[in-house]
């Protein structure tokens, strides 16, 4: 037996710990967390200075067994969990739950997995560090107390199974806010003008020149005014302008920046993300991928000027430390850095090495030279026009750090020109007009939220620390407050007037895709209510400040300037005293009536129903009778549907005729549009719409249908039809009841006889679901 016993969170992480250690060190792991607080009253004991009350759930006490047999036979208990406050909290449960004295525990920290690194840990091991388990404990106990006080609130008065958070209700209201922007924001109007013109360069060779006017112009008569000035004009070139700038790479990645660049580069979640990541380091590839520093260690700046200088050159290379912004960042911590910063590529999945190269490429641009750019702008003038028009331009003079990488940026709605290379021109070259193109552009709404931009507003705003964002987001959109989605535009027209070169002005009317978003964060309705219910009754619990002062709060516990106790008293009592209060506040109420129906004379309004938005028609002369209802779209919303739009929902279920002699009807449910016929339910692609399928679209989904049925069956046995040879997504298999058999590859799946079937599943062992292992962070 070890003398020495290494605990670590992941065994993917033990594994490669105890390779690097020796045959006197045993690593075993924890699976992540092995204690919880109870559910039974809130699992704290307030009044005993709100001390949290844990136990070992079902799925560990396996697990808490196995570990404490192996300390008793040990003599050092190596705590090696994850260097932030969550490992430093597991660490003493580790501790507290196998009852380790503190003469037998060395607490150690790493921030890679290298055998450099965990050498250099063992060497320098310390004692838990009792102010990170408070900070830990701090968060769990207010999260828990807020959640498990706010939640029942939202079930009484609202709807069942509605979850309230700290951070989870800030998030959503966020998203909320947001939508409402979009929902109010009108767009208007303008003109981009836009100017071709030639003009012969000194060797006698034609040039063109794209230039585009310094404004917009605001209506149809503008344009036309300018235009006509514009018929008769001479226009010269009035400056050329040289500026030289440079431009600086970005810091190394901290867990936001990765979560939003690997958004934007590679259109990962934030939750995939850190998955993969977690991957990596447990592989030894990356550094710890949860801090909120920008900081390189002597050792890494080290090793990215030797890998610079020998693939690039030295003047490539430009040592550089950064500044983390935020004044709570834990600079112990390095930022996302690889390991080996030699090493640009891994064998790994896909995924695992496509963002082991961005981090690789963010950390070596880092310390890499400035671009130098020379930036052209030509000014075009011509006498009676008080507007100039610009060309813009730029000339890499020297890559630098641009040869490796450029970060991208959210921005979406920059109607800057192109900038490109620009023809070699002189002040006073006289230019002569090709064209003038004022095309009608419009003003838009404030941009919906993608997962990487609602990191970046939780981080600007304090919101949050590195560790929550991931789960922050899953959970809203779990518990359906938020749903990610493609939203397709609707179609728009737009005017194109033209002056061409012989004086005479062209007009168009053109048509656009306008409003569509991919991969955008939409709030439901149940989202807005809650918001507007939390808003009014708990104004502190949604504040920005408030939340955003609470984590500084927290860092100040894990620095020991504040006790844990004073921060959750001051906290908490008066927030429980608003939700007592709040037990006898009305309901909210979420009808709006849209107006009444012209064909039955029905009061037509919407609310939010046990299951969700509904439309509702009901007698205003005769209470007692039974509404009429109908479902909302996914895109529609209570807040902003017209008497239109609602009376277009009651046109479902809709009979679309007969086929082979029954009906066929078209409807929505709560899993989709669907086709009813025959007493199936055959579910409506993405490409038909349920209000205006035809009956020939219709016939053709059931047809499919039943082909898609016919290939699915390759062998159905009269013994017991129960046993099926099916083709799957992965190719051919046996259903046998419920299970789900692999075919053996070397033979045909119609050759295998009812006795083969039946002689198979017998001797295929059963699988069971993965039980779950704890959780991990």
């Amino acid at each position: 037996m070890a003398k020495n016993v290494v605990i670590v969170e992941s065994p993917a992480k033990a594994k490669t710990i105890e390779s690097y250690l020796g045959k006197d060190f045993l690593v075993a792991s924890s699976y992540g967390h092995i204690r919880d607080l109870v559910k039974k009253d809130k699992g704290i004991e307030i009044e005993n200075h709100f001390k949290p009350i844990y136990k070992i759930p079902e799925d560990k006490k396996n697990v808490v067994k196995e570990l404490k047999k192996l300390a008793q036979k040990a003599d050092t208990i190596w705590l090696a969990t994850d260097e932030d406050r969550e490992g430093e909290a597991i660490s003493w449960h580790l501790k507290e739950a196998l009852e380790l004295s503190d003469n037998k525990i060395k607490r150690i920290v790493f921030d890679e997995i290298t055998k450099k690194a965990i050498l250099e840990a063992i060497k320098n091991p310390r004692g838990i560090n009792y102010n990170l388990v408070n900070a830990q404990q701090a968060r769990r106990v207010l999260d828990r107390l807020v959640g498990f006080e706010l939640s029942p609130i939202l079930w009484k008065k609202i709807r069942t199974k509605l979850s309230a958070g700290r951070v989870q209700s800030v998030a959503v209201r966020l998203i909320v806010e947001r939508e409402r922007e979009v929902d109010a924001f009108v767009p208007e109007s303008r003109f981009k003008v836009v100017g071709l013109f030639s003009f012969t360069d000194e060797q006698g060779n034609p040039q063109q020149l794209k230039a585009e006017l310094a404004r917009f112009l605001k209506d149809e008569k503008e344009v036309e005014d300018f235009l006509r000035k514009c018929s008769t004009a001479d226009f010269v070139i009035e400056d050329v302008e040289k500026k030289p700038f440079k431009r600086s790479p970005a810091a190394p990645f901290t867990t936001s920046t990765l979560q939003q660049e690997a958004a934007r580069k590679l259109r990962y979640s934030v939750s995939r993300t850190m998955l993969i990541a977690q991957k990596l380091y447990e592989a030894g590839y990356i550094t710890y991928m949860r801090t909120d520093s920008v900081n390189l260690s002597d050792f890494a700046l080290d090793a990215a000027e030797q890998a610079i200088k020998n693939d690039f050159g030295n003047k490539y290379h430009h040592r550089r430390t950064y500044q983390t912004k935020s004044a709570n960042a834990q600079e112990a911590h390095e930022a996302i850095r690889p390991t080996d910063i030699s090493r640009e590529t891994i064998t790994a999945s896909k995924d695992e090495k496509a963002l082991y190269e961005l981090i690789w490429k963010r950390a070596i641009a880092s310390q890499m030279s400035d671009a130098e750019i020379e930036r052209t702008t030509i000014k075009i003038f011509a006498k009676g026009l008080n507007d100039l028009f610009t060309a813009k331009g730029e000339v890499i003079l020297f890559d630098g750090f641009l040869k490796v990488y450029l970060e991208d940026t959210d921005e979406e709605n920059a109607e800057n020109g192109e900038e490109g290379i620009l023809p070699t021109v002189k002040k006073g070259l006289s230019l002569k007009m090709e064209s003038i193109t004022a095309t009608e552009r419009f003003t838009r709404p404030p941009s919906r939220y993608t997962e990487a931009s609602l990191v970046k507003k939780l981080e600007e705003l304090g919101i949050g620390r590195p560790s929550t964002y991931a789960p922050t987001i899953s959970t809203i959109q779990k518990r359906g407050y938020v749903h990610k989605e493609e939203r397709q535009g609707k179609e728009r027209e737009y005017k194109v007037i033209t002056l061409h070169k012989n004086g005479k002005l062209a007009k168009e009317v053109k048509t656009e895709i306008t409003g569509g978003d991919k991969g955008k964060l939409f709030p439901t309705d149940i989202a807005a209510v809650v918001t507007d219910f939390l808003n009014k009754h708990f104004p502190e619990i949604m504040d920005y400040q408030f939340t955003a002062r609470v984590e500084e709060e927290l860092d100040e516990i894990a620095l020991g300037k504040l006790e844990y106790e004073e921060m959750l008293k001051e906290f908490y009592f008066p927030f429980h005293k608003k939700v007592k209060v709040t037990i006898d506040v009305e309901r909210p109420d979420t009808e709006r009536v849209l107006g009444t129906d012209p064909a039955t004379g029905l009061t037509v309004s919407v609310r939010l129903a046990r299951f969700g938005p509904v439309a509702q028609k009901t007698d205003p002369k005769n209470s007692g009778a039974k509404p009429i209802y109908a479902r909302l779209r996914k895109d529609q919303k209570l807040e902003t549907i017209t008497l239109e739009e609602a009376l277009g929902l009651f046109k479902l279920p809709r009979v679309l005729g007969e086929y082979e002699g029954k009906e066929v009807i078209a409807a929505i449910s709560s899993f989709g549009p669907y086709i009813k016929h025959d007493g199936k339910f055959i579910s409506i692609k993405k490409q038909y719409d349920p209000f205006t399928i035809t009956l020939v679209e219709a016939v053709h989904v059931i047809d499919s249908k039943r082909v898609s049925d016919s290939e699915k069956y390759i062998k159905v046995f009269d013994e017991d039809p129960s046993y099926q040879i099916l083709n799957g997504r992965w190719g051919p298999y046996l259903k046998a009841g419920k299970r789900n058999i692999k075919l053996p590859k070397d033979r045909e799946p119609t050759s295998f006889t009812f006795e083969e079937c039946v002689a198979l599943a017998n001797n295929t062992e059963e699988t069971k679901g993965k039980k779950k292992a704890g959780k991990k962070k």
